[in-house]
């Protein structure tokens, strides 16, 4: 395992159901970094609706033999999302594909939590996934797989030491205006989930608009302490950190947040559902 190395979050628009354009512009981010996140479907955009079964692709398929020669050419993992059909029948997926950086298809995490109309188009994964790999452990999840924190956690109690989130954060007028729902909102979660877990968060939004809705950036990689290693605002972009799991620092802060430890579940499991 490395024992330093850099993470990265993209932060683009997509073009609705133009792969192409939207594999060229993954192809021509201009990065240096160990680690690269990318959006939810940010090989298709997100609204693909009626056209989801014609932009949808297996994996393996063309869209993860492009992502291959990325990683390749960057010599670096990738995490990136797309619309996943099974086979040659009309089983869709939100899913996510960790490629490594000899552009080996090392996974295909299916988001497991469908948010809204999302349920009526795709299907939900049922496999929580933590995947070995040279940088350490790493947690695939997809954008509202966020907001429940009994998920995250499973996964950090499987030993995932570095949470990656591929994420569509959308808002309209009254979202925002009325309720508050903002980019530093979302931010703000994956800090959360960081520091009550005491590992790091790589979460990749999207900024732009589709069909309406407004992507809210604020894509961010947040520290085990819930500070903002980096963090963008609502811009197009890319931005890094380095991350050290194995430093005196980090060892040092585990030992005062001894979350894990100090859990109490026989006192709350019977409430947990």
């Amino acid at each position: 395992m490395k024992n330093e190395f850099t993470v990265a979050v993209a932060q683009i628009d997509c073009v609705l159901g133009d792969k192409e354009a939207n594999l060229s512009r993954i192809e021509n981010l201009p990065t240096q970094a160990d680690l690269l996140v990318l959006p939810e479907c940010a090989t298709t955009g997100y609204f693909v609706g009626e056209s989801a079964l014609s932009v949808a692709e297996t994996v393996p398929g063309p869209t993860t033999e492009r992502l291959a020669v990325v990683a390749r050419r960057k010599n670096a993992y990738l995490f990136v999302g797309m619309v996943e059909r099974e086979g040659e029948g009309d089983t869709l997926y939100d899913s996510a594909v960790l490629l490594t950086p000899t552009g080996e298809l090392q996974a295909c995490y299916r988001k497991v939590h469908l948010f809204a109309g999302e349920k009526a188009l795709f299907t939900p994964g049922s496999e929580p996934m933590v995947v070995d790999s040279e940088l350490g452990r790493l947690g695939l999840t997809i954008c509202y797989d966020l907001m429940f924190p009994e998920y995250i956690r499973s996964l950090v109690l499987q030993g995932a030491q570095v949470i990656l989130n591929c994420t569509d954060w959308i808002t309209d007028d009254w979202q925002t205006q009325t309720m508050g729902w903002t980019g530093e909102t979302t931010s703000s979660l994956a800090a959360i989930r960081a520091l009550e877990n005491g590992v790091y968060v790589a979460m990749a939004n999207r900024v732009g608009t589709e069909l309406g809705w407004r992507s809210l950036g604020y894509s961010c990689i947040a520290s085990p302490t819930g500070a903002f290693a980096a963090r963008i605002a609502d811009d197009e972009g890319v931005a890094t950190a380095r991350v050290a799991l194995d430093s005196p620092d980090l060892s040092k802060w585990h030992g005062i947040a001894t979350y894990l430890t100090d859990r109490r579940p026989e006192v709350y499991r019977p409430y947990l559902g």
